[in-house]
Formats: C-alpha cells, structure tokens, sequence
C-alpha cells in the first residue's frame, strides 16, 4: 500500500512539474475560409497548368507529325540520289564504251591514212571535213567526199564520224547525270539539315513539356496536401471538447501530431508506429506505458464501448475473443473517432473506432 501512494505521489508530481500541453490553436472562421480561397485560386493555377499542359501536347503532337515528315522526305532525297548516283555510274560506263570505240576507230583510220596516203597528217582534213562539216550542205560535201573514197575506206571514215558522234551524245548525258546526282546529294543534305533540326527541336519540346508535367504534379500534390491538412484541422478542432484533466491532455496532444509519417517501432518526435504515438500522448498526460500493445492493454480498467471518454485506449485484435491477438491501438478523441498511426505509407490520422477487429478499451492511470 505505501509502494502504491508512493508510486501515485510520484505520478501527481510529475504531473504537476510537468509543463502544460499546448495543442495549437483551433481555426478561426476567417483562418478555415482564407484557407479555402487559397484552395481555390491553387485549384484555379491549376486547371490554368492542365489548360497549357494541353496546349502544349497538342503542339508536341504536330511537331512529331512534322518531325515524321522530314525524316521521310530525307529518306526520300536518299532515294532519288541513289538512283542518281547509278544513272549517272551507267552513263559513265556507257561514255566510256563509247569513247573506246572512237579510239578503235580513230586507229583503224590511223592506219588507213598509214597505208594510203602517207601518215594521219595527209588524211586528217579529210576526216575534218567528214565529221565536222554541219547542216544539210554539211551532208552533202561529206557524201561527196567518202563517194571518191573506196567503199572499205567510207565505211573506216562513217565508223570514226559514228562513234565520234555517239560519243559526244553520252558524255553530254554523263554531264548531265553528274548535275542531276549532285543537285539530288545537295536536296538529301538539306533535307537532313531540316529533319535533324526538327528532331532536336522535338526533344527540347519534350523535355520542357517533361519539366512542366512535373512542376504540375508537385502543385497538384501541394494542393491536395494542403486541402488534406485542412480538412484534419477543421476535424481535430470540432474533436476538442471537455473531458477528464488526463485523458483531454493525452488526446489534446495526439491531434497535434496528425500527418506525420507512420514508421515501424517509431516513438517521435516526427515519425510514430500505432503504440509509439499512444504511448508519447500518454506521456504528456503524466502517464507511463510501455511502447507495447500488450502491456498498454492492461494499463488500466477496461471501459465499456458505451462510456468511452476522450484519451482512452482502443484495442484492435486478429481475433476479438481473444486478446492475446491484439495488433493495434488508438487513442479515443470523441465523437466515435480515434487518432492512430495505421501502417506502413500512411500518416497520424483520425479515423472511425467502428472496425470489426475491435476488441475493446483502456483507460490508462
């Protein structure tokens, strides 16, 4: 008996040396509506965001249809320069045949002149007049003279004049291949040009529409947070009430911590599991529990569900006929709701204490 009065003097003077709790102030009307109107004009950035997000989309998607565009007429001019390249390789090669059958002919009448009339020098004239004479007089002076020629010596003659013509013909077409392919390198050039600047223009697009899609979801989340935090306050002010001196102190200070990080074996300052958070609240009432379920289960009288008062434990088990199961704890604040740390990714929260794994209540001393 004496350990007991001890024990509870000791208890009475930590409470009365212990510093008074000060939850913070409950809202004002005007704080709660200048809190909403700033919901409003972040909701109202917001959707102004979401309307340039859109805006923004849509331009990257004509973009990307241009940037498509331009990769394909480069594919294009590749196309076209290939057979450019090969029309003009095929009338090199034709050029070339050609110009070998002038040189073939140009021997053959090398030695006609050789064997006639003394050497290429006395027939070179002749051969002038054949191939270089034009117009319709061209074709008759070269007509009269290959008739004062022999057959066989005609036909060495109109051979030379023939690949000397065709050859003329082709080398102005290999000309004229080589323009077209070069015209066809510079066309596949700039369109190159044009793609890849449509390309990188295209990615820096993207990574300015990427930044703006996040600085959006950090809004959004702060705007959710806020309205969130909000709503917690507006609840936990209507919960504070009167009640007994340690149970309103204990659950006074509980609803100051709502929205901290719930953390596994967790006691405060900013992080608590489910017995950390009641054990911290009971604390400030001058009460000492254990950071153990089992132990705060039977750290008091337990209470009938129907004459819960604010600060008493509630108790949540796997089996409610059995105690021994008991998981969780929150701590009553009024009004069949709780303060409790529920689990891993979520935060202090008030919650309903109506659960089918309830098992029953304490009110610690």
């Amino acid at each position: 008996m004496r350990t007991f009065r001890a024990g509870l003097l000791a208890c009475c003077l930590f409470v009365a040396l212990c510093p008074p709790v000060h939850a913070e102030p409950a809202p004002s009307g005007r704080d709660v509506a200048k809190a909403r109107e700033a919901v409003r004009e972040r909701s109202n950035d917001l959707a102004a965001a979401s309307a340039k997000l859109a805006t923004a989309q849509s331009r990257l998607a004509r973009l990307t249809a241009e940037v498509e565009r331009l990769v394909e007429a480069y594919n294009g001019e590749m196309v076209r320069l290939r057979n450019a390249e090969q029309a003009a390789s095929e009338a090199q090669a034709r050029l070339a045949t050609a110009d070998a059958e002038v040189e073939r002919a140009r021997q053959d009448v090398a030695l006609l002149a050789t064997q006639t009339y003394g050497g290429w020098a006395t027939l070179e004239p002749i051969i002038g007049m054949i191939v270089d004479q034009g117009g319709a007089d061209g074709r008759l002076h070269r007509a009269g003279v290959l008739g004062q020629l022999s057959g066989e010596r005609a036909a060495i003659l109109a051979r030379l004049r023939d690949a000397q013509v065709v050859a003329a013909i082709l080398r102005t077409e290999a000309v004229n291949a080589r323009a077209a392919q070069q015209a066809a390198a510079e066309s596949a050039r700039q369109a190159k040009i044009a793609a890849e600047a449509a390309v990188a223009g295209q990615r820096r697009e993207t990574r300015v529409l990427q930044a703006r899609e996040h600085r959006l979801q950090q809004r959004v989340d702060a705007a959710r947070s806020r309205a969130e935090l909000l709503a917690r306050r507006r609840e936990a002010a209507k919960l504070v009430s009167g009640g007994s001196a340690f149970g309103d102190a204990a659950a006074n200070w509980a609803l100051t911590q709502l929205g901290k990080p719930y953390v596994w074996a967790a006691d405060g300052p900013d992080t608590y599991d489910c017995s950390g958070l009641t054990m911290r609240a009971w604390e400030r009432a001058g009460v000492r529990l254990d950071h153990w379920t089992g132990t705060q289960w039977t750290s008091g009288p337990h209470v009938p569900l129907d004459q819960l008062r604010r600060g008493d434990l509630l108790f949540f088990a796997y089996n409610t006929g059995d105690p021994a199961t008991i998981h969780h704890v929150g701590i009553y604040v009024g009004r069949g709701l709780m303060v409790h740390a529920p689990q891993t990714g979520d935060v202090v929260r008030v919650a309903s204490i109506w659960r089918g794994d309830l098992v029953g209540a304490t009110r610690p001393r």
